[in-house]
């Protein structure tokens, strides 16, 4: 069955231009407006893409911790998922059953690797590392695999090379768009603005192509399920203390969570 229906999550750090948390990042950065900008106008580019490849109904999910999507600058096919505090896992478990497809706009790769350009896992300033089942994961892999427990697979994702990279391993046949090469972690080559549009746009209508010809399979890992969470400072486990969850405090920064469903853990 065609693609017709698709869920967008965004982030700001995977797209070209963005290099730093300080000033582009953060809500109160110098040049966060300019970011959001950035950002949104490559979330615009996969809606095009989009709308090329046949789908009607766009959700964007402005994922990025402050938010990042310009809201008078968006596609106006697109619609956006938005506010603060989202409860991700509850919210999105209400609308990913209805879709046919999702992808990720913006995306970094996972705390760690070297190359990734503002590569972390979910927070900056707090995480270190998170594990699921003994394998390290990022956000790519929290995203693709909620969405694959509502059987929605998830078949595009653009950002830093690093990310892509991430994305190619974990997922087979998704279809990614680097548009910037990370140097380190606060240094990147990008693509000029327009280039990286293009790149997104016909890299993501390839993608619902490709997937409407031969379908990618939602990404499933069989449970039961140990995350592990290692943090900067202790403070953090202090605070899973009680926690419904917790399997065990495995030192003064990291804690282990257990679930059956990954729904219940992937985000907790």
């Amino acid at each position: 069955m065609a693609v017709r229906r698709v869920v967008m999550m965004t982030d700001m750090e995977g797209a070209a231009g963005v290099t730093s948390f300080e000033d582009q990042g953060h809500a109160t950065g110098r040049y966060y407006e300019a970011a959001r900008r950035i950002v949104t106008a490559e979330v615009n580019a996969a809606v095009e893409g989009l709308l090329d490849s046949g789908v009607e109904e766009i959700l964007v999910i402005d994922g990025h911790g402050p938010g990042a999507i310009h809201f008078e600058s968006l596609h106006p096919q697109a619609r956006l998922m938005h506010g603060r505090p989202i409860a991700l896992a509850a919210e999105c478990a209400k609308i990913l059953p209805g879709c046919d497809a999702t992808c990720l706009v913006g995306q970094h790769a996972r705390c760690g690797v070297a190359d990734g350009t503002m590569n972390h896992t979910q927070s900056s300033a707090t995480i270190e590392h998170y594990s699921l089942n003994g394998t390290e994961i990022g956000e790519t892999a929290q995203w693709a695999l909620f969405s694959g427990s509502f059987g929605v697979p998830t078949i595009f994702l653009s950002g830093d090379d690093a990310a892509c990279r991430e994305a190619s391993d974990l997922i087979p046949g998704i279809t990614t768009a680097a548009v910037k090469q990370g140097l380190s972690r606060s240094a990147a080559i990008s693509l000029a603005a327009g280039k990286a549009h293009e790149l997104i746009r016909s890299q993501i209508r390839a993608a619902v192509e490709r997937h409407n010809r031969e379908p990618i399979a939602p990404l499933v890992w069989p449970g039961p399920y140990v995350l592990e969470k290692r943090f900067l400072f202790t403070n953090a486990v202090d605070g899973y203390r009680g926690h419904r969850l917790l399997h065990r405090i495995v030192d003064a920064r990291t804690v282990q969570l257990a679930a059956d469903d990954i729904r219940e853990i992937i985000y907790a």
